[in-house]
């Protein structure tokens, strides 16, 4: 008897070109960054650009794509690049547009102030919202100083016996 596959037809073409939208879900995070970034006040970042040479990638889909990518823990800007090309989301977020490396990490030199500040208005909105727990975390980054060698090590046998003398 003969198995009927499900047919993966990719050269089929279609009427219209498909949306990145249509690609991520509504509650997907790349969408709560976007809106969230699109609220907020950009005009410091904006005003900074003279209108000379290649235009410029806007403030607002840079700082999304940054702010997902370390959400995501991707915080490399060749990583970036990268998934603007393999991620549905991150291509949502870049509107089907691939910022280069180059572009990314010159925008995070360029704008660090105002990236923390952003940040931190973003994480605002996401504990109002109740979608983000803040708090602070501690760790102990004690250095001891040991020799683990199988030399040095003793057996409990003979730290007993050690221990008697």
């Amino acid at each position: 008897m003969a198995v009927e596959f499900i047919p993966s037809e990719r050269d089929t073409p279609y009427i219209l070109p498909a949306s990145v939208q249509d690609c991520v879900a509504q509650d997907h995070l790349a969408r709560f960054v976007v809106e969230i970034v699109d609220q907020l006040d950009l005009r410091a970042m904006v005003g900074t650009y003279r209108g000379k040479g290649k235009a410029p990638y806007h403030s607002a889909m840079l700082v999304a794509l940054l702010c997902y990518g370390y959400a995501t823990g991707t915080f490399s800007s060749r990583k970036l690049e990268q998934a603007t090309y393999d991620s549905m989301a991150y291509r949502c977020i870049c509107a089907n547009s691939h910022p280069d490396h180059d572009t990314i990490a010159s925008f995070r030199k360029r704008f660090l102030k105002e990236l923390e500040e952003l940040f931190v208005q973003i994480l605002l909105v996401g504990q109002a919202m109740g979608l983000v727990k803040l708090g602070t975390v501690s760790l102990d980054g004690t250095k001891t100083k040991a020799n683990a060698s199988k030399h040095q090590a003793l057996s409990w046998e003979y730290a007993n016996r050690l221990e008697t003398q």
